[in-house]
């Protein structure tokens, strides 16, 4: 695919590395896509691996990961709010060479889990943990908290997540605070 093409004369980093993890998904009978930026491999129109590099590492994403048995105990969850990827990470190519069966296996097993219509169970907005700093701006606040609870599930999960994310307090209650203007707008997080 000439999207994939492109993509990969463009990397600077872990270059071999996706042509190599391209060839594997290509030979297990994928078919080749670009989506969100990335080479994206499908099966009937539905996602089964994503491969992308980072700084540290390259990566195989398994779009429903959390669905694979892991035999090898391999599969890393990028972090504790991603529900539903996994990925293999590699730090060269030796390393992919020496996982070929493995890997061959775990995108076989993905596509299995795609046939039979498998869904990650995810986790209801609800079952989000709620940060100190959103509850103390919650009783400040009365008006505020109607605001974001009139928001849709989806979009108080982002302002849930996004808060979450600040490893201060400090800051969380920063990201509360310029994110009133919005919330009462009813507007998501990431919406302008």
């Amino acid at each position: 695919m000439e999207e994939v093409d492109r993509y990969i004369d463009k990397i600077k980093s872990w270059k071999e590395e996706t042509v190599l993890l391209r060839e594997i998904c290509l030979e297990c009978g994928l078919d080749e896509d670009f989506k969100w930026m990335h080479p994206c491999y499908t099966f009937q129109g539905k996602n089964i691996v994503l491969i992308h590099g980072f700084k540290e590492y390259c990566a195989l994403l398994f779009h429903k990961g959390a669905l694979l048995n892991d035999t090898e105990n391999i599969l890393v969850q990028q972090t504790k709010n991603v529900q539903s990827a996994r990925q293999i990470r590699f730090t060269d190519k030796k390393e992919i060479n020496d996982l070929k069966a493995v890997i061959k296996a775990y995108i076989y097993e993905a596509i299995e889990v795609e046939k039979a219509g498998l869904e990650v169970k995810m986790k209801k907005t609800s079952e989000y943990e709620i940060p100190e700093e959103l509850v103390q701006a919650f009783e400040n606040n009365p008006e505020l908290e109607t605001a974001f609870y009139d928001l849709t599930p989806g979009r108080q999960r982002g302002y849930l997540l996004f808060f979450s994310q600040a490893k201060q307090s400090k800051t969380r209650a920063s990201r509360i605070e310029k994110a009133k203007p919005q919330i009462f707008e009813g507007k998501g997080h990431n919406e302008r």
